[in-house]
């Protein structure tokens, strides 16, 4: 059985060292690589070729900017966030951006174990506190999973502006997906949320996550 090839990306050597003598343990690893900032974790990556990068969020140089990048520009790559920050705002950004799992620095070894082995299989990987909190914001977000009302009102453009944000498109690039200009994206953007009830674009965001993860 081939082991699982990982990159640790994180500014803190120590939290390194303690990650991949866990994971080498194992067994079923190969750590091939280390960074300790998101353009080096980019390098890393493209050099290295992991199944998976472990990234923290928080390191030099934009982790959440790096999950967008690295899947861009590897999409068979997978992304496990590995970070100290629990708040919902955090965890939707990263999912946004192509994660394919969220785990808390304060886990269990065994979760981030788990977590490696399910985000490396293709599957989602998100620990138990934060899958109550996906469930709850969907019901918040979906009016209790009754969306398509709601998404009845948009237009085929604007379902198509939506579908986009949930691929975790920004707003340049479906700008220029669709050929269009910023600006229009961004009054399209405007015109979802109004018509779907929403209050800012965080909460934007949510509803497209939530609605690309339900599909």
């Amino acid at each position: 059985m081939e082991k699982i090839r990982v990159l640790l990306a994180d500014d803190h050597t120590l939290f390194r060292e303690g990650v991949r003598m866990l994971l080498e343990a194992q067994g079923d690893f190969d750590v091939v690589g280390e960074a300790a900032t998101a353009e080096e974790a980019i390098e890393q990556a493209v050099r290295a070729s992991p199944d998976v990068v472990a990234l923290d969020i928080s390191m030099p140089g934009d982790g959440l900017e790096a999950t967008r990048r690295l899947r861009r520009e590897l999409p068979a790559l997978k992304v496990l966030i590995l970070t100290m920050h629990g708040s919902d705002d955090y965890f939707f950004q990263a999912l946004e951006a192509g994660a394919s799992g969220y785990l808390v620095k304060d886990s269990a070894p065994a979760d981030l174990v788990a977590a490696l082995k399910e985000v490396a299989a293709g599957r989602v990987f998100l620990h138990a506190s934060m899958a109550a909190r996906l469930v709850r914001a969907f019901l918040q977000v979906t009016g209790r999973g009754e969306e398509a009302p709601r998404l009845a009102r948009l237009t085929e453009r604007e379902k198509e502006v939506l579908a986009l944000i949930a691929e975790g498109h920004t707003s340049e690039e479906i700008a220029e997906r669709l050929h269009r200009s910023v600006h229009t994206i961004h009054s399209h953007r405007a015109h979802i949320v109004e018509k779907l009830g929403l209050h800012s674009r965080a909460e934007l965001m949510r509803y497209a996550v939530l609605l690309g993860l339900r599909r």
